[in-house]
C-alpha cells in the first residue's frame, strides 16, 4: 500500500452492522508513501498513527481540475 497525504483510507469492518472507518491521511513516514500513515479520522477529527492491515483500502485524492470548480 502506498498513500498520499490527502488520500482516503476506509477500514472496511469484519461485522457486517458496523460501518467502516474513513479517514484522510495526513502525514506518511517515507517518500515511497509506505504506512506507517498519520490519519485524521471523519467521524471525530482525531488524528492517529496506523499501520493499515488487509481490510483497508485507499481513495486516491483527486484535487478538482478548474473545469470542475465552475
Amino acid at each position: 500500500m502506498r498513500a498520499h497525504v490527502g488520500d482516503r483510507i476506509i477500514i472496511e469492518s469484519l461485522h457486517p452492522r458496523v460501518a467502516p472507518r474513513i479517514g484522510v491521511i495526513v502525514g506518511v513516514s517515507y517518500p515511497s508513501g509506505r504506512p506507517p500513515y498519520r490519519v485524521r479520522w471523519l467521524i471525530h477529527g482525531h488524528v492517529t498513527l496506523i499501520i493499515p492491515g488487509p481490510e483497508a483500502r485507499l481513495e486516491p485524492f483527486a484535487d478538482p481540475s478548474p473545469d470542475e470548480t465552475g
